[in-house]
């Protein structure tokens, strides 16, 4: 596994903004990341992992120790056609991908899938899900297992979690950490719905509509307060298209910040930071982030 050193994140983020990684790795098998854990752990160094860059935004000051970037991990591994179907995937592979299978066999996760960006170990880290009142909704409704790699006694141990195992909330997932996500597997009751490919096309036909798909952006960026909408709460607020430096509420999406040009992860912050405050001072509603922040902060 070759580790680099002093690496520009924001080539690896979909915002295209943040500093630089002390040291980064782009493992391609479950090999290469068993050997980045030994390497950080010999070298005293903390671990970040990344995967295809959206919901998460990096320091300007970098990231310390030993990011691993699994956006080159990425493989369906197997597809089983059952009295369900099942999909085996690496932790890196895009949702879209996954997609696929579904989309195929014309059943409802492709769907849910096609409103999602990002890989599957984030759709898992954080139970990603969709605004819309569909059925799947939320990972937690697809995922049959997950493994996750992580050192035990100075040596790589892999665990398999199930479903049932982990505490899966909004945006949210506890009961597996430390440890890297390695293989996800999703299924779903074969029980096919014809109009699965319609409702596929015209619901990719509306995000492009109606989110800024053609500017760097990390997808949404605030949770859904309880009754809410973020995105109709910071449009009524009057905050579309409220800019610090390079970074700007979407005037397309408000649950959108864009990169509308050399935009820094301290300008993105101050618009996340300002949004807040405005929708806390005219609606007394609390807007908390899906965004991850990274580095040093």
């Amino acid at each position: 596994m070759q580790i680099q050193k002093q690496v520009v994140l924001a080539n690896y983020t979909w915002w295209k903004v943040g500093g630089v990684a002390d040291h980064f790795c782009l493992p391609e098998t479950t090999t290469d990341i068993e050997e980045a854990l030994l390497w950080a752990d010999k070298e005293h160094v903390p671990i970040t992992v990344i995967g295809g860059g959206s919901n998460i935004l990096v320091s300007d000051d970098g990231v310390e120790g030993l990011v691993i970037c699994l956006k080159n991990f990425s493989q369906v591994e197997s597809v089983e056609k059952k009295d369900r179907l099942s999909v085996t995937a690496y932790a890196g592979t895009l949702k879209a991908e996954v997609l696929k299978p579904f989309l195929q066999e014309k059943l409802a996760p492709a769907l849910f899938l096609c409103g999602l960006p990002g890989d599957m170990a984030g759709g898992v880290v954080m139970n990603a899900g969709v605004s819309e009142k569909i059925i799947p909704r939320e990972f937690v409704e697809i995922v049959d297992w997950f493994e996750v790699i992580r050192l035990k006694d100075g040596k790589p141990s892999t665990q398999r979690y199930q479903n049932k195992d982990i505490q899966w909330t909004y945006r949210h997932t506890d009961g597996w950490q430390p440890g890297v996500i390695s293989r996800v597997q999703v299924s779903w009751p074969n029980t096919p719905d014809v109009d699965i490919p319609q409702k596929v096309k015209m619901a990719t036909r509306n995000r492009v509509m109606k989110q800024p798909l053609n500017m760097p952006s990390c997808g949404s960026v605030f949770k859904n307060p309880a009754g809410y909408s973020s995105g109709a709460l910071i449009e009524k607020a009057g905050l579309k298209g409220y800019t610090v430096g390079g970074a700007q509420v979407s005037e397309k999406h408000a649950n959108f910040i864009v990169n509308i040009g050399g935009a820094k992860a301290s300008e993105v912050i101050q618009v996340i930071r300002h949004v807040q405050a405005v929708v806390k001072s005219q609606f007394d509603v609390d807007l908390q982030t899906e965004v991850k922040l990274l580095g040093r902060w």
